[in-house]
This record gives structure tokens, C-alpha cells and sequence, in this order.
């Protein structure tokens, strides 16, 4: 960066970077570039804050803007419907595999009942082989991801009916 100024360029970038952080999962990200630290955490609001460690070479995005038709946005998270449904979530990030291997039948469908520590599937991160198991008993309620398919870090796998 030049100077005091941001470049149309800089400013895509960092606009992109924002919302990145802000549709996604991703709680923080932080950037270093040529001596300038771009750091984006996204607060309990779910709205991004924006630090950098050379304030002069940022120009913060503008807020949302409201219009007088619409109400304004509450301070309190919106309610969610508390499910009875256990979730198994991904402990990893990589690819998402129901089977051992493209011939084999997958390790559970929906409807199955299923045991504490018993295989659900396999997620693929560094050319290794992860067994992803069950903590509790249940029935499979529903598949979340599909075979083949990238994952992420506390993405939900299965949910599984407690019995």
C-alpha cells in the first residue's frame, strides 16, 4: 500500500475479505501484507469489526443503511426452535465420505439405529482417513452432507433421534 491511500483494488479486497467473514462460519481472520496486519473479528452480533495494524491505510466500510420502511434491526438474536434432534457435527475440515469406498455400501441410512462409537462415515483431510463416530445412541434422523463433498469445522453431519 502507498502512502496514506487505498487503492479501488485494496478496498475491493478488504471488502471482499469482510464479506467473507460475515456470510460465512469463519469467527476471525486475520491477513498480513507488506507490514500491514488486516484483522477481521466477527463479534456475537454477527456483524464484522475491522482492525489493522496501520489505521491511516483503511477506509472502514460504511454501516448498513436502513431505510424509514424498514423496522430497525433488534439487538437480541433472532429465536430458534430448540430440537429435540442430537446433532453430529464434523470435528474437521475435509471431505465428507457415507462409505469406506465408492463400492462399498455406506456406513448408516436414515432410519438406522445406531450406538455410541459406532462409524457414521469418513471425513478425508491430508490424504488421511478420519472415522467419525457417534457419541450417543439414536436413530438417523437425516444426512446433512453428501458423499463426496467438502466440509467444515462444526458443519452438522447426521441428527440423530435419541431412542
Amino acid at each position: 500500500m502507498k502512502g496514506n491511500t487505498v487503492t479501488k483494488m485494496q478496498f475491493r479486497e478488504i471488502k471482499k475479505f469482510v464479506l467473507l467473514v460475515e456470510q460465512s462460519e469463519i469467527s476471525e481472520l486475520e491477513i498480513v501484507q507488506d507490514g500491514v496486519t488486516l484483522r477481521i473479528k466477527k463479534e456475537l452480533s454477527g456483524a464484522p469489526v475491522v482492525s489493522t495494524s496501520n489505521p491511516q491505510a483503511f477506509i472502514a466500510p460504511p454501516p448498513p443503511i436502513q431505510s424509514a420502511a424498514s423496522p430497525p434491526q433488534s439487538l437480541q438474536p433472532p429465536f430458534e426452535e430448540k430440537s429435540a434432534l442430537v446433532e453430529v457435527k464434523s470435528p474437521i475440515v475435509g471431505t465428507f465420505y457415507r462409505a469406506s469406498s465408492p463400492e462399498a455400501e455406506a456406513y448408516v441410512q436414515v432410519g438406522d439405529v445406531v450406538r455410541p462409537g459406532q462409524v457414521l462415515c469418513i471425513i478425508e483431510a491430508m490424504k488421511l482417513m478420519n472415522e467419525i463416530e457417534s457419541d450417543t445412541g439414536g436413530k438417523i434422523a437425516e444426512i446433512c452432507s453428501e458423499s463426496g463433498k467438502p466440509v467444515e469445522f462444526g458443519q452438522v453431519l447426521f441428527k440423530l433421534e435419541p431412542v
